[in-house]
């Protein structure tokens, strides 16, 4: 019998009384030790289906026409909440896609991982203490015991999606369901999580349900891949069969998605739009009840490059290297260092006040695009948002048609542009963060793992459309991001950063074609 079955589920949202069905009389299996890759598009019903699994989706709006979720030999669907509890967490734990909304602001890593070991396992406070080091050291956190009085906005987006793996492992489950768990995780660490997880799978005999665009990552560790599309299983074959015969056309799609091409050349002759010089960033380390400063945190040091009109710049590296440190010093957002020059201004001699209408013309799309986007507003006022503040001589007609433009150019349907982020998949979600960015038409956009949270084909689109608005319009980006791939496509030159430190800087095809660094080498060797 095997750990997880489905059958023949189906899944609606009920608004208004009407029906949307958003997954369609689907089917699978997960054997104990055994590990299924579910890929598709994003809001392709992936996530809802690992979410119902352990049925954790609202009920209402969400309904089961039909179908039974069996674990263990046991329907989920029909179970009682005192059931539910005792499976949750004890035999069945999940790591979700968005680690900033998951964990809790105001609670330390380390209380919230010891309440884990706490509720589930009855683990006491020096016992637990030990074990959540261990753990967070085989996850790839350094220096584990000096981050456990850490709250979780002192991590960067890396170092929160590997404590949200941590605390998932620590309840030695049965079942893990995993949700893009290395979406915001760089190629090392990737690496590391992907070892570890095979790892436990052998070690504890667990089943694995893992949720992924990432078709690499696919290759590497599932034993069987389910593709869906709008709700429904399009192809579901063994790993290796799918990937060296796929049968459906869709499939085809997703496996010839890959990030492809160079970038357009760019005008070497112009004059630098962005000139960095020695820009260093220092963290405060505050102790006792008066938080006085007592050290400081080195996270970038003595950085310098120049960005003309039209060229992209990669910053590469590891979590917690200095690359989103990096923008945010660039942005103005955080105190910093050394100079910042701009369309020849000097922007690190100016106040927030002179800044502001400057940052009409220096865009940023965020990593995560859920805490980017505010709940309470719907799309057409999110991407609106800058329109309003630089350009408020604008009419409601004009806005609305900016606004649709802007979402037709990253691919979103403006039907759409009454709803709110909720009604959004996490990639759907990060195109209207990009769209917000690019309505303004500026010259820089400092680009923090914009394609991280999108499936490959999307991504493919996005790139697309960032390269032909750099040549359209002579758009000069800051591109931070893990996937390599994705960075050779798009930029002309390239830093690498290792904690806080320029280990190698050059041309973009010069580094790849001849890292010189070791670390370089590693990270090309691993993408």
């Amino acid at each position: 019998m095997s750990l997880l079955t489905v059958n023949n589920l189906s899944i609606a949202f009920r608004q208004s009384g009407v029906d949307r069905q958003v997954v369609d009389n689907l089917s699978l299996s997960v054997d104990a030790g055994e590990t299924l890759a579910l890929v598709g598009e994003s809001g392709s019903g992936k996530s809802v289906t690992a979410l119902s699994m352990m049925r954790l989706l609202p009920s209402p709006p969400v309904i089961y026409p039909q179908g039974e979720i069996l674990f263990a030999g046991q329907d989920v669907l029909k179970a009682d909440e005192r059931t539910l509890r005792g499976l949750r967490g004890n035999r069945m734990a999940m790591i979700f896609q968005e680690p900033m909304v998951s964990l809790n602001p105001l609670h330390s890593i380390e209380k919230q991982l010891y309440e884990v070991l706490a509720l589930h396992r009855g683990m006491r406070a020096v016992a637990a203490r030990a074990e959540i080091i261990s753990c967070l050291d085989r996850v790839g956190i350094r220096q584990p015991a000096k981050r456990l009085g850490d709250f979780p906005h002192q991590l960067s987006g890396g170092e929160r999606q590997r404590v949200m793996i941590a605390m998932a492992l620590l309840t030695q489950p049965q079942l893990l369901i995993a949700d893009e768990p290395t979406t915001a995780l760089d190629v090392t660490v990737q690496a590391q999580i992907l070892v570890l997880l095979k790892e436990l799978k052998q070690e504890m005999n667990m089943g694995l349900l893992f949720i992924t665009h990432n078709l690499n990552i696919v290759r590497q560790l599932a034993d069987n891949v389910l593709v869906m599309r709008n709700g429904q299983a399009v192809e579901s074959n063994t790993t290796r069969q799918l990937f060296s015969a796929p049968e459906h056309p869709y499939t085809r799609t997703l496996l010839d998605a890959e990030p492809e091409g160079s970038p357009d050349p760019a005008d070497d002759s112009a004059p630098p739009l962005l000139r960095v010089s020695n820009l260093s960033v220092a963290f405060p380390i505050k102790k006792g009840l008066l938080r006085r400063v007592v050290d400081s945190h080195q996270a970038l040091r003595a950085l310098s490059f120049e960005l003309r009109p039209g060229e992209s710049l990669g910053l590469v590296g590891e979590s917690g290297s200095g690359k989103s440190t990096t923008g945010l010093a660039l942005l103005r957002l955080i105190a910093s260092e050394g100079e910042i020059w701009f369309d020849g201004r000097p922007l690190h001699q100016w106040d927030r006040r002179k800044m502001l209408p400057v940052r009409r013309q220096i865009q940023v799309v965020f990593q995560d695009p859920n805490s980017a986007l505010n709940p309470r507003l719907d799309v057409q006022q999110i991407i609106a948002e800058g329109l309003q503040v630089h350009q408020p001589d604008l009419g409601a007609e004009q806005r609305e048609a900016l606004v649709i433009k802007a979402m037709q150019e990253v691919g979103l349907d403006p039907a759409t542009r009454h709803r709110y982020p909720a009604e959004f998949s996490g990639g759907q979600r990060q195109r209207i963060a990009i769209a917000r960015a690019l309505i303004l038409q500026p010259k820089l956009i400092v680009l923090d793992e914009p394609t991280s949270s999108l499936d490959r084909s999307v991504q493919k689109q996005i790139l697309a459309l960032l390269k032909k608005l750099q040549q359209d319009h002579r758009l000069a980006y800051i591109f931070i991001s893990h996937d390599l791939r994705v960075v050779r496509s798009l930029c002309h030159q390239l830093v690498v950063l290792k904690q806080g430190e320029v280990v190698e800087q050059g041309s973009c095809e010069a580094v790849f074609t001849a890292p010189q660094a070791p670390y370089t080498q590693q990270l090309i060797a691993l993408a």
